[in-house]
């Protein structure tokens, strides 16, 4: 039984934001792990990982219209390879989440789910759920 999963996401649009918890469950179901931590990792510089609301797509729309608003891609950067917005949002983000397990599930609240987040896409990508017993 491994406590470590990889996970490949393909991405479709420069910025977008995807629900992982399909993966998240899987590693859970995998694990056998009843009470512990999961942890959710990327790799990437111009990823990120977030908790947010499921139930209403427009949350994932507005968000994504503030952080354009917030973090324009200007031409005057000087990382000039024409992604310095994504690095910046991913830095907003965060690389990683943490989740709690208890009697085997995951403790989300009411309207929750785990995202990951591309905002240089579309690209490969890969996620790590790494599971902690305890």
């Amino acid at each position: 039984m491994s406590n470590l999963f990889k996970y490949e996401i393909k991405t479709n649009q420069k910025q977008e934001l995807i629900n992982i918890d399909q993966y998240l469950y899987k590693a859970l179901e995998e694990s056998e792990i009843k009470d512990g931590l999961m942890i959710v990792y990327c790799p990437h510089t111009t990823t990120g990982i977030t908790i947010n609301e499921n139930a209403d797509p427009d949350v994932k729309k507005d968000l994504s219209a503030s952080l354009n608003d917030t973090f324009p891609n200007h031409e005057y950067f000087v990382h000039i390879e024409g992604n310095s917005d994504g690095h910046m949002k991913s830095s907003v983000f965060g690389a990683s989440e943490t989740m709690i397990i208890t009697n085997g599930e995951i403790i989300f609240g009411t309207w929750q789910s785990a995202y990951f987040c591309e905002f240089d896409g579309p690209r490969n990508r890969t996620i790590y759920i790494k599971m902690i017993e305890g």
